[in-house]
């Protein structure tokens, strides 16, 4: 008696987010970028947990998550924005509150462009 066994199907390529035009596959400031939204700044420089939290509550996440290297690498692959985990990890290492900052305007901006 044999078993006829289908062979086990090989993904090769692995799909990848949809993006609406150009443009939205980029970050929609730059990470030092902190004029363009003083107020998402000064939530930044003044109440961090706060803004992790929003940031985390906008993507329908764990607050506790909101400013770490997974939610970045999260919201950047959504978007399909360039960059690696490497590079995640280095720009919270340098500056974990420009780095949520960040991920807040992008946000805002998306919101109002409605690719959100």
């Amino acid at each position: 008696m044999e078993l006829d066994m289908a062979s086990p199907s090989v993904i090769v390529v692995q799909p990848q987010p949809t993006v609406a035009n150009a443009s939205s596959n980029m970050w929609q400031t730059g990470l030092m970028d902190c004029c363009s939204d003083c107020g998402v700044c000064l939530s930044g420089i003044f109440c961090f947990c706060c803004l992790q939290c929003q940031v985390a509550s906008d993507m329908n996440e764990c607050c506790l998550c909101g400013g770490s290297v997974a939610m970045r690498t999260l919201y950047r692959t959504k978007y399909g924005i360039p960059g690696s985990i490497c590079s995640d990890f280095c720009t919270i290492l340098c500056c974990h509150v420009c780095a949520v900052c960040q991920i807040k305007r992008d946000i805002n901006k998306r919101k109002k462009r409605g690719i959100f």
